[in-house]
């Protein structure tokens, strides 16, 4: 079954969704299942260009991919940041070659905030 925020990738086109609702089916893309991507945490390797470093100004949250930046090339880029609260998303920036590997939003409450970016090559980081 299909959990909320889960982020779901074609095995054969690299489409990626996010799940809006829970409950539903598995979504399929190109006749094929889509696949789930783990998020992944700080313990694995390449860190440094992936984890997203979260720092909160008053009512903006803003994020960074990587303590070094993340590339931005046409060929391995950082697809989008989302920002979750309470395990719900509650914004999202969709990124393309050329962009910063960062995001600003603007929140009412930063309590319980914490972030996650898609990377096209090595999937879904989060800063947890």
């Amino acid at each position: 079954m299909l959990e909320q925020n889960e982020i779901y990738k074609c095995p054969l086109c690299g489409n990626v969704i996010s799940a809006q609702e829970a409950n539903g089916p598995i979504p399929v893309c190109c006749g094929q299942t889509m696949k789930k991507m783990p998020e992944i945490t700080v313990k694995e390797e390449g860190t440094e260009k992936h984890k997203p470093v979260v720092s909160i100004k008053g009512d903006k949250v803003i994020v960074n991919v990587g303590s070094i930046d993340h590339p931005m090339d046409e060929d391995h880029w950082i697809e989008f940041i989302q920002i979750l609260k309470d395990g719900k998303v509650i914004a999202e920036k969709k990124l393309y070659p050329g962009d910063k590997p960062r995001a600003e939003f603007l929140v009412e409450d930063s309590n319980n905030i914490r972030s996650r970016a898609y990377c096209n090559m090595h999937g879904l980081w989060t800063n947890d």
